[in-house]
């Protein structure tokens, strides 16, 4: 037979659509030609394929050899198409039966000795081989990263010859290890950060209700040090959160850990990150800082030094939980459901009270004008760290409560909030606040006056009941009241600030 069929998966953002592998030998002058859009690491694969079947026994068949690689209009890349190029051409060369392939599918990239080696993106492809009933075969090297789904469809492979003798029933493939995820504790907690009972009670409410936070204050007053604890708080990912988080590490080559891959991701970028590197971009899109914090948490300390245009690219993924990247040839879209945490100082000079301020008005008001209010106002709270009064430091220390018991409350909201709505409260929409979160009539009308008072948008009448249906849930009531409202209205510190600095 001159012609063999073999499937193998491509990769395209977090999916790994199907790719049909064609090899057709035919007469003439021997060549070697690749079809069907592959990029120049695929086109190379000639090379390796012929060194990698040599080496490891087979004959070449010297012969005209086209492979096509369906469909024509999907981009290919990576070296991933080794493998099924070299089963497609042993196939259509009659060295291994064509009936054996039936049911399978392969990837991974050949050494010139027919060595696997590992390669990117394996997560999604074992995935959709799942959801294909079909048996992935896949690199030795990729195992762990199979192993977090169970049951798991593919089988491990350390050379050519091994598939070769298993598809004969000469010899075994293993199959991944299940990964068993353990609980890890963290080496910090809540505790360690000196007073700022404020910014502990706003990082409580931010954790149980998925809402968005903003840290204002002057240098060393632990804004940092808060935001590095909300890991601590949040409830541990559900097996399909923790798969769509691991699929976009997969795809992106960052290293995962499979022990403690249900922990949500902590992504702190610096501020000199491009757009592209935040939000994903590239010739062959690949996914950016926001992508590989879905599900978790994205923390940007010194707000005001990241370039504007870059923190308003986060603007639309805050709101859909996506981020779509478009080329002339393709579209993508990356998941990126994240917390958004910031802190920043108040202004250039780093501070904004009389006697340690060296900036007017005027300047911090520029100094604040490098974000933008549309990107402020998707903050559901902001706070404000000041300066630890005189004799905090010298004083004994009272015992603070640890992470622990405040994620023990944090649980209890998180539960609270499935039970009604099936979500977090800071996903809920406006439709799901009139039904879910009813105000009193003289409620409503104290909560209007004062965002009149504050000049708020009505995004932001959104966000106070979300962060006030949050509050009432850590305190374990049924209703929103008067006293969630005015404390909900209390984390409102950027705005408070930008009125005192204008009048």
């Amino acid at each position: 037979m001159s012609l063999a069929v073999v499937f193998a998966r491509a990769s395209l953002g977090v999916s790994a659509p199907l790719v049909t592998v064609e090899a057709h030998l035919a007469n003439g002058l021997p060549a070697f030609n690749i079809v069907g859009l592959p990029e120049t690491t695929v086109k190379e694969a000639r090379d390796r394929v012929r060194s990698a079947l040599i080496n490891a026994g087979f004959e070449f068949p010297a012969r005209r050899i086209t492979v096509n690689l369906a469909p024509a209009d999907l981009p290919k890349d990576g070296g991933r198409f080794d493998l099924p190029i070299a089963m497609a051409i042993l196939a259509a060369s009659e060295q291994i039966p064509d009936s054996s392939l039936d049911g399978l599918e392969f990837l991974g990239e050949l050494a010139l000795t027919g060595e696997l080696r590992g390669i990117k993106g394996v997560l999604p492809a074992v995935l959709a081989a799942r959801d294909s009933d079909r048996r992935l075969i896949i690199p030795a090297a990729n195992g762990p990263e199979a192993g977090l789904l169970t049951p798991c469809p593919a089988l491990l492979a350390g050379h050519l010859l091994n598939i070769t003798a298993w598809l004969q029933q000469e010899g075994e493939l293993v199959h991944p290890e299940p990964v068993i995820c353990t609980e890890h504790a963290g080496n910090t907690c809540l505790s360690d950060v000196i007073g700022q009972e404020t910014g502990k009670r706003a990082l409580e409410i931010a954790a149980a209700g998925e809402h968005n936070l903003l840290f204002l204050g002057p240098p060393g007053t632990g804004k940092s040090m808060l935001a590095s604890r909300l890991s601590d708080l949040l409830p541990p990912m559900t097996e399909a959160e923790a798969l769509e988080a691991a699929a976009v590490r997969s795809i992106s080559g960052q290293p995962l850990d499979p022990e403690r891959w249900r922990q949500r991701p902590f992504r702190q970028p610096h501020h000199s990150s491009s757009a592209a590197a935040l939000v994903g971009g590239g010739s062959y899109p690949k996914p950016g800082e926001i992508s590989l914090a879905h599900h978790g948490v994205l923390f940007l300390d010194e707000l005001t030094e990241f370039e504007r245009r870059v923190l308003d690219a986060l603007r639309e993924p805050l709101e859909t939980g996506n981020i779509s990247i478009s080329r002339a040839a393709h579209s993508v879209t990356f998941p990126a459901r994240f917390q958004l945490i910031g802190a920043m100082n108040p202004s250039p000079c780093g501070h904004y009270q009389d006697g340690l301020s060296r900036s007017s008005p005027e300047q911090i008001l520029r100094y604040l004008g490098k974000i933008s209010g549309p990107f402020v106002d998707r903050f559901d709270l902001s706070v404000e760290l000041p300066l630890l009064p005189p004799g905090e430091l010298s004083r004994p220390r009272q015992k603070s409560e640890r992470s622990a018991k405040v994620r023990a409350r944090v649980l209890a909201a998180r539960e609270r909030q499935q039970q009604r709505a099936g979500k977090p409260n800071a996903r809920l929409s406006a439709a799901e606040l009139d039904k879910l979160c009813p105000l009193a009539a003289s409620d409503a009308e104290f909560l209007e006056q004062a965002l009149q008072h504050m000049k708020l948008s009505i995004r932001a009448w959104h966000k106070l009941i979300r962060v006030a249906r949050t509050i009432a849930d850590l305190a374990g009531d049924s209703h929103i009241g008067r006293e969630h409202l005015m404390e909900a209205l209390g984390y409102r510190a950027m705005d408070r600030l930008l009125t005192r600095l204008r009048q």
